[in-house]
């Protein structure tokens, strides 16, 4: 009881919760894309990086080849290096706690520990929405694999798109301002135009390289780096009542703005 009085334990779960339960689109359409029941258990317990997952099952689901799918995945898990660097130097794992913390390093583990200023939170924090989204990722992904292994020909129903629809989703919210949504539509263009060219699956590298050339000669603020993609602090903590104003610190020490100690 003393440890679900903790504020960033009680966001660490409400965010296991809602992310986890997303997990059943994945197992859903990675069934319908072509993988087994036991390959989509094996993305989710190992890899374990939604965006990276979505984008492997969209290429496979595209005809593209494996070496393809797992290079696009890893592009977009890349983040995740840079999150553990930043994770080793403020919690200072050791033993086999750095081993388990590498694994369970993701957007919402590490905004959730970040979120916070006390030490001790921020450990709190990592570990309650870690394993929480872990686990119930794996369920729920378990839950959509044998409900999509149901539907047959995922032409049938019209879902052999919806990996692709399902990682445009996930894309969508975060491209806030005019620089993000100039990259992408120009990614988009070099897609298009890349596909009567390539094989299947190399398109989406294509356009990984414009993102890449577009950030490196952008001219984005000196200050600007690389933070979660999710605030779980943004409606939890603004006062005692709901109320104050983001990054006003709050009763319980933390800050209500995310990657405040980042």
């Amino acid at each position: 009881m003393k440890l679900l009085a903790s504020p960033a334990v009680r966001v660490g779960i409400s965010i296991s919760i809602a992310t986890g339960l997303y997990g059943v689109s994945f197992g859903a359409l990675s069934v319908t894309s072509g993988l087994s029941i036991l390959q989509t258990m094996a993305l989710s317990l190992l890899l374990f990086s939604g965006g990276s997952q979505f984008a492997f099952i969209g290429v496979v689901g595209g005809g593209g080849s494996g070496i393809a799918a797992m290079s696009a995945a890893t592009l977009l898990g890349m983040r995740n290096g840079i999150y553990g660097m930043q994770l080793n130097a403020l919690l200072r794992p050791r033993g086999w706690r750095k081993y388990v913390g590498a694994q369970l390093t993701i957007d919402e583990s590490t905004a959730t520990s970040t979120g916070q200023e006390d030490p001790a939170e921020q450990r709190r924090g990592f570990w309650a929405a870690g394993i929480g989204i872990y686990v119930l990722w794996n369920v729920f992904t378990a839950i959509g694999a044998l409900a999509g292994s149901g539907l047959g020909d995922p032409k049938q129903w019209g879902l052999d798109g919806a990996a692709v629809a399902a990682f445009l989703a996930l894309l969508w919210p975060r491209l806030k301002g005019r620089e993000p949504v100039a990259i992408a539509v120009v990614c988009a263009v070099a897609t298009v135009i890349a596909v009567p060219f390539v094989p299947a699956g190399v398109p989406i590298l294509v356009a990984a390289v414009v993102a890449a050339l577009a950030g490196w000669f952008s001219h984005g603020r000196r200050d600007e780096g690389l933070e979660p993609d999710i605030e779980p602090y943004a409606e939890h903590h603004y006062g005692r009542h709901g109320c104050g104003s983001p990054g006003q610190r709050t009763e319980h020490g933390g800050s209500a703005q995310p990657g405040a100690g980042s």
